[in-house]
């Protein structure tokens, strides 16, 4: 009976991700659904395991709520955190204890010593309870750095065995596509993030920022999101993230992509924030 249920909910879930959805020219994204203006400035999104909706953030200079939305995008609820600011929300988290994590590390001039992540529970049932992550990355030393070393802006990271992986958007002048990658205890106090390694992604800068990271429920699958591109890491051992398997996937559509997350093993939900006369959207992808 637990797995005929289980099968029932594989399909409804497909069901909605199918329903209204349409194939881009050249791409194999999905689009979804164009997203409500509350959430224009999309700039991260996660699920938690076992549910049929995603929560969503917006970027800095929007207010300090996180949305609740349907798998095709549409709104369900804003939940106010009070306790929280929105400096810079620049990515979500999830661990399988029903936490949330909020990033608030976007570090776009390289200057900030206030970097934190909210851990959040208490979502599905609206009665949240927050504490807070501080913490400093142990190699930056000035604020801002040398024009050419601005490589501590954080915009993805992801929760994995009691820690939390944080990914930088490399702003150097001399920019080669190095990502760096830190790790910080998941759990409230105040931490010298731990630098573990690097990864050159590629050196277009306008091709090449990491934007958003998401991993898989069981733990085997980690993507890093660029503007036109997709890393996907497999076979990896402890820290060792850039020591396993790395694809390149190029989606093949260019846009302001800033959050994505894991429907199941191969289905991926990506947001791009708004402008002007594009993006705002919710695309579905199916890696192969």
């Amino acid at each position: 009976m637990q797995h005929l249920k289980f099968k029932i909910l594989g399909f409804l879930l497909l069901h909605v991700l199918t329903v209204s959805c349409q194939k881009l020219e050249d791409t194999d994204l999905i689009l979804v659904n164009n997203l409500s203006k509350l959430v224009r400035e999309v700039s991260g999104i996660t699920k938690l395991p076992g549910h049929n909706y995603v929560y969503a953030i917006n970027d800095s200079g929007n207010d300090n709520s996180i949305f609740t939305l349907d798998l095709n995008g549409d709104i369900i609820k804003e939940i106010d955190l009070h306790k929280t600011k929105n400096i810079d929300w620049e990515d979500l988290a999830y661990d399988h204890d029903g936490h949330v994590y909020i990033g608030d590390f976007g570090n776009n001039r390289n200057n900030r010593k206030n970097l934190v992540i909210y851990k959040v529970s208490g979502l599905p049932t609206v009665k949240t309870k927050i504490s807070e992550i501080r913490f400093r990355l142990e190699d930056q030393e000035k604020f801002p750095p040398k024009k050419k070393r601005r490589n501590y802006d954080i915009e993805a990271f992801i929760y994995l065995k009691g820690h939390l992986y944080l990914f930088t958007k490399n702003r150097s002048s001399d920019f080669d596509g190095t990502t760096k990658l830190y790790k910080i205890p998941a759990k409230p106090g105040d931490y010298v993030a731990k630098l573990i390694s690097t990864f050159e992604t590629c050196d277009d800068h306008k091709d090449c920022f990491v934007t958003a990271a998401a991993i898989n429920d069981t733990g085997s699958k980690i993507v890093l999101l660029t503007y036109n591109k997709l890393f996907l890491i497999e076979d990896f051992n402890e820290d060792n993230l850039f020591e396993g398997k790395i694809e390149k996937i190029k989606l093949k559509h260019y846009s302001q992509k800033e959050g994505i997350c894991f429907v199941n093993d191969s289905t991926l939900l990506i947001v791009d924030e708004g402008g002007k006369k594009s993006g705002g959207n919710l695309y579905r992808y199916i890696l192969k």
